[in-house]
């Protein structure tokens, strides 16, 4: 059996945090506003690994009205979700995210974020593929005033 999932994520831009996305650290002037370290890509990739999964999604399982999580490293979050997908017999087969944004320039990053999704995942770092894009210049994204990211992932069942 097979199952595909998606997921989407907003976070709006703010002063004085760092810029996580896909659990790598990038050099900006502003970070995202979140409960936790607001790593919009990997939330975006929760949702989808929980959709697929039929577990519902990241609030329900990680609300910001628990101080738990409060500026939480958002890969412990995706660690969480994969605890849930094991038991159940469920493997990522590939996960395709896109990043909406005007700023920084992602393409230097994408290779790392590629390692670190992978070995969150643990797949091979060719089952992930990241991308960006503009939104040229529409949108809250385009008048840079938050960043969005998009994830799909296929889910194969090992056990029965």
């Amino acid at each position: 059996m097979m199952r595909v999932g998606q997921g989407f994520d907003v976070h709006a831009w703010v002063e004085g945090r760092p810029l996580v996305l896909g659990g790598v650290t990038i050099p900006h002037d502003r970070g995202l506003l979140g409960h936790s370290d607001a790593d919009v890509l990997l939330h975006a990739v929760c949702d989808a690994l929980l959709g697929a999964a039929g577990l519902g999604d990241i609030g329900h399982h990680f609300p910001d009205t628990d101080p738990t999580y409060r500026g939480i490293d958002s890969a412990l979050l995706v660690e969480q979700v994969m605890r849930h997908l094991d038991p159940a017999g469920w493997r990522v087969v590939n996960l395709d995210v896109t990043v909406l944004c005007q700023k920084p320039k992602l393409a230097p990053y994408m290779p790392e974020m590629q390692r670190r999704i992978a070995t969150l995942l643990r797949v091979e770092p060719t089952c992930i593929n990241v991308k960006a894009t503009t939104t040229e210049r529409l949108g809250f994204v385009g008048r840079n005033e938050g960043m969005a990211a998009m994830a799909v992932v296929l889910l194969e069942k090992t056990t029965t």
